[in-house]
């Protein structure tokens, strides 16, 4: 009977459900303890024990896989991104990666939008004022006005900038790979490069992968080339910005404010300078929620998981 480890937070909380799905594939279960994520040493406490893999951000290094192997031999991530995967040491070690591409692409870019509505209504701070027994009415903006700029033009970007366009903004797009034209005239888009993607947008957002080109894309010098009027939003990968560069920008004045539901360490560190700024709104890397996503992804990780164990996968009744 193969044995699968299972530490996708999402799924652990409802495993009443697919428990009964396991059993009808002859799998058996290792549920791991975990909050976000399962570290190195965490993963390395199970190494050999088990066949499959259900994860999510969890981090299978090279060390962690050779330990894992020969017996591993299939990792199913809840979700799209696999970052936090060694694909090249699966690759060596003949372990299969399964992903959920486009899992979600709707609630992330209905976020980002949630985001730059708030910051150019101004709807958080007049909320606070207003229950404070404040009565002052704080300038704001109309995103027709704005300029938008999304880093990273995939799934998500591309639903951002389709929402974004309906509101009137000016576009800017920037990517490593070239975007099809009739996406770009449909929209109005203008693709450009970084530099003067960042010098130009009122509103950043973030919406590339997490990979060596990528990695601290937003730095001190990056950021040197923001306007001071605008807002940075990262929906993407914390490791996209550096955290350290970004908190001394917006405490400088060198950025206005900045969105972020992802960080280079998760859970947020309590002593974070991010949790005491007035310019800056967070979420727990949420922008992924929405039950209907989930149930999608739930079932598309349990069937790729089976797939990848080599058995013919039942369809729940």
């Amino acid at each position: 009977m193969p044995v699968v480890l299972m530490s996708a937070p999402y799924m652990i909380p409802f495993m009443d459900r697919f428990g009964p799905v396991f059993e009808r594939h002859g799998i058996e279960v290792i549920v791991a303890p975990v909050r976000e994520r399962l570290e190195e040493d965490q993963i390395l406490a199970y190494a050999g024990q088990f066949d499959g893999a259900v994860c999510g951000d969890d981090r299978y290094t090279a060390h962690v896989l050779e330990a894992c192997s020969p017996r591993l031999k299939v990792i199913s991530k809840w979700g799209t991104g696999i970052d936090s995967i060694d694909q090249a040491a699966c690759a060596r070690l003949g372990i299969d990666i399964y992903r959920t591409p486009n899992a979600f692409t709707l609630p992330v870019a209905d976020t980002v939008l949630g985001y730059m509505l708030a910051f150019a209504r101004r709807h958080p701070w007049m909320d606070r004022d207003m229950k404070a027994g404040a009565w002052d009415k704080l300038p704001s903006r109309s995103l027709s006005e704005c300029t938008l700029g999304v880093v990273g033009v995939g799934n998500c970007g591309k639903a951002v900038l389709r929402r974004a366009h309906a509101f009137g903004m000016k576009l800017l797009g920037n990517d490593i790979v070239e975007i099809a034209p009739d996406f770009i005239l449909e929209n109005n888009i203008e693709m450009t490069t970084l530099e003067d993607l960042l010098k130009r947008a009122d509103y950043i957002s973030l919406n590339t992968d997490l990979n060596p080109t990528s990695y601290h894309l937003i730095n001190p010098q990056t950021l040197a080339l923001v306007k001071k009027t605008a807002v940075l939003v990262n929906t993407a990968r914390g490791p996209i910005v550096d955290e350290q560069a970004l908190i001394s920008a917006l405490q400088n004045g060198q950025i206005a404010g900045a969105a972020l539901d992802v960080f280079e360490v998760e859970p947020l560190p309590a002593a974070s300078p991010l949790k005491r700024m007035d310019n800056v709104l967070l979420a727990p890397h949420n922008a992924n929620s929405s039950p209907a996503a989930w149930e999608r992804v739930h079932w598309n990780t349990i069937r790729n998981l089976v797939t990848g164990l080599g058995i013919p996968y039942q369809t729940p009744a």
